[in-house]
């Protein structure tokens, strides 16, 4: 492993930890998406499936089981315990444009037409579009929490810099893979604006808000 996929795994864990500390601090999860939460949930889901079947090494194993784990807590938090403090108004996203199109691509463009294999694929193409819930939901209330902004900073520094890994493993290993490395590209394209606006804004103190 590079050291460009563990602070990406690592800058993943802290995007998960630090959107289930707001949560559970505050005892609110305002301006949060739950839909976006469903989608990484259904990420997860779909693409662990082979913990069932092979075994790659405790590190990997452990990360799988946590990113399955908090997945499913944040959506418990959401939709369950601090229910009342969802802003069900605001999310509003359509989501099945998501998964329909996403569903169907996974069925057309993959390594191998095995059930595991499509489902895996489906979770990376879906993990690309997964947030746009998320920043929909910002553009339309006008601003997020500064802790909000932290924690989709560090989720598209995630993607990024799995993007450097995918170019280290094929220099030095000899390693591509095309569908990971273009949804991966999706997902950083994504997060252009608000890295931009993360830097000239919140670092500096001011509040987040997307057009």
């Amino acid at each position: 492993m590079n050291i460009f996929r563990l602070t990406g795994d690592l800058s993943h864990l802290a995007a998960i930890i630090i959107l289930l500390l707001k949560i559970w601090k505050s005892r609110s999860c305002a301006g949060i998406s739950g839909k976006s939460q469903l989608l990484f949930a259904l990420v997860f889901t779909t693409r662990y499936l082979d913990l069932f079947t092979s075994f790659i090494s405790l590190y990997n194993t452990s990360m799988k089981l946590i990113y399955i784990a908090c997945s499913y807590a944040t959506v418990y938090l959401i939709y369950m315990k601090f229910k009342a403090t969802y802003d069900g108004n605001h999310d509003t996203f359509r989501v099945e444009f998501l998964i329909v199109p996403v569903g169907g691509l996974s069925f057309l463009v993959n390594h191998d037409f095995s059930p595991l294999e499509i489902l895996w694929t489906f979770s990376i193409y879906l993990e690309s579009v997964a947030i746009l819930p998320q920043l929909f939901m910002i553009s339309k209330t006008g601003e997020a929490e500064t802790i909000t902004t932290h924690y989709l900073f560090f989720l598209g520094l995630y993607r990024a810099l799995y993007l450097v890994n995918w170019i280290w493993r094929y220099y030095f290993e000899g390693f591509f893979d095309l569908i990971a490395v273009v949804a991966g590209v999706v997902q950083t394209v994504l997060y252009c604006d608000f890295f931009y606006l993360y830097v000239t804004k919140v670092l500096k103190g001011k509040k987040l808000s997307l057009p």
